[in-house]
């Protein structure tokens, strides 16, 4: 089977003409030697290339490719598969750019196509190709700096007021994560995310539970959140809590309880989130966006929790207007690598700035990601870069700060 890889990255410092042709001569041999097509272009900054031939070939190819630390902010545009190769077995071929007239580069990538010409309009890699030389691509491609230059400012020892003992029968307990501003340093927010007891993972605890309590259980677990919140002294910030998006529709009166919740607890509805994930299907639709309603008119905001993930988003997006979205961790996971999902969250991104949704990267754990987030106009994050949960307690928070010159 053929694969196709188009990937584009930037070099470190300058590189003279000379030492480029050195490069295009050793990496032309080797690629031939794995039987593998190489189109690369060079602007005088960016690298862009093609690569063709056998999956696991081109695959040994990319991952020496990603080891050379010549170049850096290296991302995956594009892996699909082909009929056949586009550009033949050209071993590797080097388009200077620098060297042609603007209009005349394309007009020379495309002597290299086998394609008809019918095939060629259409096809997405001679697209990605245009797109470079025209420099259309610049427009979403976001610069960061090398993770290298960046560090994490450990936090000193935090005391944190232990939770006391457990309720009488109560079956979970709740882990903290706080949701960091990382420009400015500052906690706004954080997550009550559910624990079985002594900490046991999620599933732990629901597993414990009959189908028919499940939405039950989850609505009435809420109250574990607010209590530990009202010990904690967490007046002053957000808390997210998830809910399961039917126990507002299965549960009579759903709302009313959480406010009462709420209320007990000394807490206000306004500081409260209830995150709702996309990935159970809604099945009575009016009332859930009736509940939703109510919510919103006591004062308790909506978030839309890994958003990209599920059955809906978009259309949850448009139809219940929530104050927050959370964007998955899978979309968040390498992004810094990784072009498809760049295109997803800038899209989104631009979507929610649209609408005034604040959004919400969850799942970040490496510098790298951060980076690129940032630079992409993300003010808000999540994940294990910053802090991990923390089971009755908020734990204190690590941050990004570059490493002096």
């Amino acid at each position: 089977m053929l694969s196709t890889l188009i990937y584009r990255s930037q070099l470190v410092a300058s590189v003279s003409p000379e030492r480029l042709l050195a490069l295009v001569e050793r990496a032309s041999i080797k690629n031939a030697e794995a039987e593998v097509t190489g189109i690369l272009l060079y602007d005088g900054q960016y690298f862009f290339q093609v690569l063709e031939g056998k999956v696991d070939n081109v695959q040994t190819v990319f991952q020496r490719i990603c080891q050379d630390d010549r170049h850096f902010n290296l991302i995956e545009l594009m892996r699909d598969y082909a009929p056949a190769r586009r550009f033949g077995n050209a071993g590797m071929a080097l388009f200077d750019l620098r060297d042609y007239p603007q209009h005349t580069v394309v007009d020379a990538l495309l002597k290299r196509v086998t394609l008809s010409d019918e095939r060629i309009k259409q096809d997405r890699v001679v697209k990605f190709l245009r797109s470079f030389v025209e420099g259309r691509d610049k427009a979403t491609f976001i610069q960061i700096d090398p993770a290298s230059l960046w560090t994490l400012t450990l936090p000193l020892k935090q005391d944190v007021q232990p939770a006391g003992q457990q309720t009488s029968g109560q079956r979970c307990e709740f882990a903290l994560q706080p949701i960091v501003d990382a420009t400015n340093r500052q906690i706004v927010s954080c997550e009550a995310l559910i624990r079985g007891p002594h900490g046991a993972p999620p599933a732990d605890y629901f597993s414990q539970l009959q189908e028919n309590e499940r939405y039950q259980a989850d609505l009435h677990s809420k109250a574990y959140a607010f209590k530990l919140a009202r010990h904690l002294g967490l007046r002053e910030l957000t808390l997210s809590v998830n809910l399961l998006p039917m126990s507002l529709v299965v549960i009579d009166h759903a709302v009313d309880h959480l406010i009462q919740q709420i209320i007990q607890q000394g807490l206000r509805p306004e500081q409260v989130v209830i995150e709702v994930t996309e990935d159970e299907i809604i099945s009575r639709f009016d009332e859930f966006q009736s509940a939703v309603q109510q919510l919103k008119a006591a004062g308790i905001s909506l978030a839309l929790d890994d958003f990209g993930a599920g059955f809906a988003g978009l259309s949850l997006l448009a139809d219940f207007q929530p104050d927050k979205v959370k964007i998955d961790r899978k979309l968040i996971t390498d992004i810094h690598r990784s072009g498809p999902r760049q295109a997803i969250v800038l899209a989104i991104l631009k979507c929610c700035q649209a609408l005034e949704i604040t959004v919400i990267a969850e799942g970040v754990e490496k510098i790298e990601e951060w980076l690129w987030l940032e630079g992409a106009g993300v003010r808000y994050y999540q994940g294990f870069l910053f802090a991990r949960p923390a089971l009755n307690a908020l734990p204190a928070v690590s941050w990004p700060s570059r490493r002096p010159d």
